[in-house]
């Protein structure tokens, strides 16, 4: 099989690359050599390999950003995936599109969460965009997967948790204050592209939603890393209220997935034992790289 990745630089789409090329062979392409709102390049990209799969992870993630611009994330995170969708229609190829919890007002009580049949009310314009490239894909093609995740990390790309590591090492005695009353299920990036390699291997279609089973604030996930790194820092809990950004964020992103559970296919581990793997692979490139970019 042939698959090709855009946003082949992210946590997901590095992870997907390392997953699929096993036994599989994998293109990727990301920013600056191919942009998904450029719909000629697009186009005559996936024309010219003829891939049997695309996967979509490119997307503009910078969710404050979202709200201040407004025709970008929508160029991307909406625009992009039509594109996507359009050219793989012509050919018959498999599109799989990633998308987000943020679709979700996250107005259910926790430990409530979230199914694939769920209405969705996205609070902010990324989600609304994302939305929208979920709309536009379904709409575009039948021969489509949409995966929904959430809080995800990975070692390659920026996430909340290198974020943390960064504040503990560098600035030891500073309070760090962390939201805790948002919910969700922190999810390695690596475990989600063998759940999509799952999904793929038995020709899923639709919507399915998948993350880490369980969940915790962001709060206590920054509390249970950095004690998995063995590193001291002063951690606070907060409120959102206490903590204003630009953009609504859902507070309760839990999932439930549903689909993958009911076929017996949800390969989702809980997310401590996700986390204690990452820690053990990963944990102490995590400090290196931290330590040799101290100063820039």
């Amino acid at each position: 099989m042939k698959l090709l990745i855009f946003g082949g630089n992210g946590q997901l789409g590095w992870d997907c690359q390392r997953v699929f090329s096993k036994e599989n062979e994998v293109l990727a392409y990301d920013l600056p050599n191919l942009d998904i709102t450029d719909k000629e390049a697009v186009n005559s990209t996936i024309k010219s390999l003829m891939p049997d799969v695309v996967i979509n992870c490119a997307a503009y993630t910078q969710v404050d950003k979202c709200e201040t611009e407004q025709a970008i994330a929508k160029t991307v995170n909406a625009d992009g995936p039509e594109f996507i969708a359009q050219a793989c229609k012509e050919i018959n190829a498999t599109v799989v599109h990633i998308s987000t919890d943020y679709v979700f007002d996250g107005a259910k009580e926790p430990p409530l969460s979230y199914t694939e049949q769920d209405e969705v009310n996205p609070l902010s314009v990324y989600g609304k965009t994302k939305l929208e490239g979920e709309q536009r894909v379904a709409q575009i093609m039948q021969n489509h997967i949409i995966v929904r995740t959430a809080w995800l990390y990975g070692i390659n790309g920026n996430n909340f948790l290198k974020t943390m590591l960064k504040l503990a090492l560098l600035t030891p005695d500073r309070e760090i204050k962390v939201v805790n009353d948002q919910f969700g299920s922190p999810t390695w990036s690596l475990r989600l592209a063998l759940q999509i390699e799952r999904i793929l291997n038995i020709n899923g279609q639709g919507i399915y939603h998948a993350t880490a089973e369980g969940y915790c604030s962001w709060y206590e996930l920054a509390l249970y890393f950095l004690k998995q790194m063995g590193i001291k820092a002063n951690i606070v809990p907060c409120s959102t209220k206490e903590y204003p950004v630009a953009a609504k964020r859902p507070a309760n992103s839990i999932l439930d997935n549903r689909r993958l559970k009911n076929s017996d296919n949800n390969l989702m581990t809980g997310w401590r034992y996700g986390l204690d793997n990452f820690v053990a692979r990963f944990g102490q490139q995590l400090i290196d790289e931290i330590k040799a970019n101290r100063n820039k």
